[in-house]
């Protein structure tokens, strides 16, 4: 029996846990929390940080797996790609890991290949921070170069406005380090790929919602892109680039790109499947593509099955409720009986808070739907938002 290390046991892992059972695979998950949803669907579990490289290697080692994988999640992507490389299993290497999980060493290497990008400035300390300000054009981003999920990325209109941007920016980076780079305008896309043999394989192209300024969280996601047929064959070009520029040589990848009014232009991309369901529910329901059995095939060493079998619209939207501590959800059985829904989620639940949105860590809850076409999957999407009522 082939046996699957899964880095991570949390709600995020539960779908690959369960596709490799499905598989007839012996499935070990490591995860820091003992009480994990995943850990009573593995086969084994051991008790280490996903980003704790030594200790995933000793992982590894112990368990002896034929492959190594995660879903949606950027950091575990470095032990992932150490213990591969101890055990010679298939994967990145910790140079193409660590390009697609700094982002500071990512856009230089979209520069070192000519993959169109934003200008910016890596900062490291407070001294550079105070050397280039003079040099800023406004308004401009500034994130943290080590984290996820839109936290610490903040849109600055003005030199007045960069020390709180600073401030926040640093505070949410694992060692400090920001990048300030241009504020492209223009649609949002993420391109989900699958990499075979040093190949890249576009899958799907996604429009992205979100809050906007000044946090850019993601409220909700369709496929097919709704955008030109010509824009989307620029977008899959720039996508295929960029993978190649970090050296990813096999696996997913989610490439996140604006398309500005000069053309497509790189926002940011990870070694792994893309989260928010996109990967996990939209691309199946859209293509028929199953990419969480491709990752799992392709991490095995085999031959992942890509080949589209459906052409069909699917959407995602996120409930945006009232501020306050939620006393009652309703309206929740009839949004279910809506044609076309395929899940309705919360993430908080009676006697939760409902803050501001900053990340993607303060959303509530969301419904997946499936239609004919984009446009009609994000109606079903958008009627189950106005049937659910947050008290």
């Amino acid at each position: 029996m082939k046996k699957l290390l899964i880095l991570g046991a949390s709600v995020l892992q539960l779908p690959a846990i369960q596709k490799a059972k499905g598989m007839g695979l012996c499935v070990a998950v490591a995860d820091i929390n003992p009480e994990a949803i995943g850990v009573s669907y593995a086969d084994a579990f051991y008790k280490a940080s996903t980003i704790d490289i030594d200790a995933i290697c000793m992982v590894a080692e112990d368990f002896r797996p034929d492959g190594i994988m995660t879903l949606a999640t950027d950091m575990p992507m470095r032990s992932i790609a150490a213990a591969c490389t101890k055990l010679g299993l298939p994967g990145i290497s910790m140079d193409t890991a660590i390009k697609s999980t700094d982002k500071g060493e990512m856009i230089k290497a979209f520069k070192e290949h000519n993959v169109e990008s934003p200008w910016f400035y890596l900062i490291e300390t407070k001294k550079e921070f105070e050397s280039i300000r003079h040099k800023i054009e406004y308004p401009c981003i500034l994130k943290p170069t080590d984290n996820s999920g839109s936290r610490g990325v903040v849109l600055v209109h003005s030199e007045e406005e960069l020390d709180e941007a600073y401030k926040y920016g640093s505070e949410q980076s694992r060692h400090g380090v920001v990048i300030i780079e241009e504020y492209m305008t223009g649609p949002e896309v993420s391109v989900e790929v699958m990499v075979v043999d040093h190949v890249p394989h576009v899958l799907a192209v996604t429009d992205k919602l979100t809050t906007g300024a000044p946090n850019f969280v993601e409220m909700g996601h369709n496929q097919p892109s709704m955008l030109p047929l010509s824009d989307v064959a620029k977008i899959k070009d720039l996508a295929c680039r960029a993978v190649k520029s970090v050296g990813i040589n096999c696996g997913p990848a989610h490439v996140e790109i604006k398309l500005t009014p000069t053309g497509p232009k790189m926002v940011e991309l990870g070694a792994r499947m893309g989260g928010d369901c996109i990967t996990t529910h939209l691309v199946p329901l859209s293509t028929g593509i199953d990419m969480v059995k491709a990752t799992i095939e392709v991490s095995l060493g085999h031959e992942p099955d890509i080949k589209q079998t459906i052409n069909k619209g699917s959407a995602i939207r996120f409930f945006n409720a009232p501020l306050g501590v939620i006393k009652a959800i309703n309206g929740v059985e009839e949004a279910e009986n809506i044609e076309g829904v395929k899940e309705i989620t919360f993430t908080k639940n009676v006697g939760d808070e409902i803050t501001a949105i900053h990340s993607s860590l303060d959303r509530c809850g969301f419904v997946v739907a499936q239609a004919e076409n984009p446009q009609l999957a994000i109606d079903v999407c958008e009627k189950v938002v106005e049937t659910v009522k947050f008290n």
